[in-house]
């Protein structure tokens, strides 16, 4: 039981003994008034009885009377006395009620706030408790962090070889060149010479037979690809010499190439293991003229590192012409050349 529980049951045992004692002792006081207050009253109508049957009373009947007229009187006072002491007794009852009263709401009030702040008390013990957890978690995670380092300290350095490539300043590609597609660590070769001709030789049809304004178009398959073009008829007076005439002119206004399906070419890995198709490709090119450009995605950077090594060490140039995963090779009469290294 909490210390404010006993406290109560203290006052309240307090008070209660003492009403019962009070309220006793006036039950006591009212019964002997009434006892001696009869008495008296039974004797003195005994003596009147007997005064009025004789005729006369003597000397001592007289004293006698005296004196129970006295203890009459003097009981008269007693009960007119406790009366006045039952009185006194109720006032003062009266007023510990009103201080039991009192206390009793003190008590409560008291109650309240101690239930109060025990649960204020114990919402700081919960918090306490959780940061002495997170203090002993954190304290373990240091301890295994400190005898990791302490195990990485004591192991021996590994030594890293960083192979090193040569790399000259980009020059811009003029002489022959090789378009490879790295895609999904797969490589293929990109027709784009034999789909350039596909294209020219469709612009001589159209030069013949289609009208004015753009059109778009399609060649291939060549080597797995497809080209789609959009070319331009247009005519115009141009100057010859000295001399200005009508003319038609047909250009390229943009270019796309993309595989027929994907994926589309042979595994990096297996490509160099197989020498051959590369052999093919290389065979006859002058080093020192010919650029190998490379359009390559974001998910084969690194099998682009191991094919120019391999390019590297046959001597020939490289150029990356790196393209985002959603996007084909494109090229228009705006575009740049390729940068070689």
């Amino acid at each position: 039981m909490s210390q404010s529980r006993r406290n109560r049951n203290t006052i309240e045992l307090g008070y209660d003994s003492f009403l019962d004692i009070v309220a006793n002792l006036v039950g006591i006081l009212i019964i002997l008034v009434v006892v001696l207050g009869a008495q008296s009253t039974s004797q003195i109508e005994q003596a009147v009885q007997k005064a009025e049957q004789q005729p006369g009373a003597s000397e001592q009947q007289l004293q006698r009377l005296a004196k129970q007229t006295q203890r009459s009187t003097a009981a008269q006072a007693d009960s007119n006395r406790f009366e006045q002491l039952i009185l006194e007794h109720d006032s003062m009852i009266d007023q510990k009620r009103n201080q039991r009263a009192f206390l009793m709401d003190l008590l409560s009030q008291a109650e309240t706030a101690w239930e109060n702040n025990q649960e204020k008390f114990d919402k700081e013990k919960m918090e306490a408790a959780k940061r002495r957890t997170t203090l002993d978690e954190a304290s373990r995670e240091l301890d295994k962090l400190q005898g990791e380092q302490e195990r990485l300290l004591q192991q021996p350095e590994k030594v890293v070889e960083i192979q090193h490539l040569p790399t000259p300043m980009a020059k811009t590609v003029f002489g022959d060149e090789i378009h490879f597609r790295l895609k999904g660590n797969r490589l293929s070769v990109v027709p784009v010479e034999r789909l350039i001709e596909e294209i020219k030789l469709d612009f001589e049809r159209v030069f013949k037979s289609s009208t004015d304004g753009q059109r778009e178009a399609a060649v291939g398959p060549v080597g797995g690809y497809i080209a789609r073009y959009t070319m331009e008829k247009t005519k115009g007076m141009v100057s010859k010499g000295n001399q200005v005439q009508m003319a038609t002119r047909i250009q390229l206004v943009n270019l796309s190439i993309e595989p027929l399906k994907e994926p589309h070419g042979d595994p990096i890995n297996q490509f160099f293991s197989d020498r051959q198709k590369l052999d093919i490709e290389l065979a006859g090119r002058d080093p020192a003229a010919t650029t190998v450009t490379v359009w390559v995605y974001p998910d084969s950077f690194s099998a682009f590192r191991t094919l120019k090594e391999t390019l590297y060490a046959r001597g020939f140039a490289t150029a990356a012409r790196p393209l985002p995963m959603d996007h084909v090779i494109s090229g228009g009469p705006d575009g740049s050349r390729s940068q070689a290294q």
